[in-house]
């Protein structure tokens, strides 16, 4: 089986490098192709041998995505991806287009095992985890589709596609640090963020890890009391709200950084002003430790729930800015292209079936 050099991190790869007997710069080397330069063959390595580039051909592979096809949103320009996995799985990956960056979402695993109620990625189940190659092939090969411009550099990656980062751990941490690393990547820190349903023992696990890069969180809450975030998130029957806001306001966080609290609002589920007043009280002893992202629900085929209108959702929002709560509402991008996570991977699967 060959050795795909995107699952290695740098200390990997220059462990790979020594016990094959090459001097140890041959990493930096294979790194600056693999994401400075982004090529697509080993003999496009043209300062290795060709000894050596014979070798990692024969050895090792360097792709892990096909795509498939893309959808591109003729109201704010994002694009959304969906690549064919080389197990015949797809995923998507969505790249935002910001007012002055690029941010791009990304997928952890094929399908989703947490169960959230207004979440189109859950209905099938979890299929498997993601290699770390896997992830930042999102990365790479959607810059390389965008070229290398200044103007079309993605600066901001979140995990924020199908799948629970932190249920695929190992894979995550390893991307994170392949995106950060001077010699690879070189991503900012604070411009990745991980998204999680709130697995308090590996949100824990992640602040106390500490060959975890240090990133930014976001916490999926989207309820102010515990019954409502159990019946629309499963996950909170045995991971409480109570516990989490607890775990939240003892992790360590850099000067200046904040937790995302994300909070999906679902007409006449979550989105009343009595929701608001009590999502207030349950923030407002640690208010300058969060920011909350409140995000209209994107409804898909088959879905019990239904978007609630604009002025709504503006009530809501200023609830919580009249208590000085950092608020922000995240229409969501892409509406005319499928836009539910997950819904254009389901339509190309229904595509196949039929």
């Amino acid at each position: 089986m060959k050795t795909n050099l995107k699952n290695l991190n740098y200390k990997e790869l220059e462990k790979f490098v020594v016990e094959r007997g090459w001097q140890k710069f041959r990493a930096k080397q294979i790194a600056k192709w693999l994401y400075n330069k982004k090529v697509t063959s080993f003999q496009e390595m043209t300062d290795l041998s060709k000894d050596i580039r014979n070798y990692l051909e024969e050895n090792c592979e360097i792709n892990t995505l096909e795509l498939v096809t893309y959808q591109q949103s003729k109201i704010d320009g994002s694009i959304k991806f969906l690549w064919r996995l080389k197990d015949g799985n797809t995923i998507e990956t969505v790249l935002i287009n910001e007012k002055n960056h690029k941010t791009l979402c990304v997928s952890t695993q094929v399908g989703c095992a947490v169960g959230c109620k207004f979440c189109y990625t859950t209905k099938d189940g979890l299929i498997r985890n993601l290699e770390t190659a896997e992830i930042v092939d999102q990365y790479i090969n959607v810059q390389r589709f965008l070229g290398d411009s200044e103007e079309n550099r993605i600066s901001n990656i979140v995990y924020m596609g199908m799948g629970e980062p932190l249920a695929n751990y190992e894979n995550v941490k390893k991307s994170v640090q392949i995106f950060t690393h001077p010699d690879m990547c070189k991503l900012s820190h604070r411009k990745i963020t991980i998204s999680s349903s709130g697995i308090l023992h590996q949100i824990r696990r992640m602040y106390e890890d500490k060959e975890f890069p240090e990133v930014k969180l976001a916490v999926s809450l989207n309820a102010s009391y515990q019954n409502q975030r159990a019946f629309l998130m499963p996950i909170s029957q045995t991971n409480t709200l109570e516990d989490l806001m607890d775990l939240l306001r003892s992790i360590p966080l850099k000067p200046g950084w904040r937790i995302t609290l994300e909070y999906v609002l679902i007409k006449n589920v979550n989105d009343t002003l009595e929701d608001a007043k009590r999502l207030v009280s349950l923030l407002k002893k640690d208010k300058n430790r969060f920011k909350v992202n409140l995000i209209p629900f994107n409804p898909f085929p088959g879905s019990d729930f239904e978007r609630p209108e604009e002025s709504r959702v503006l009530a809501f929002e200023k609830v919580l800015w009249d208590n000085n709560i950092a608020t922000f509402i995240r229409w969501s991008k892409g509406r005319d292209i499928d836009a539910a996570c997950g819904q254009l991977r389901k339509k190309e699967l229904l595509q196949i079936n039929v």
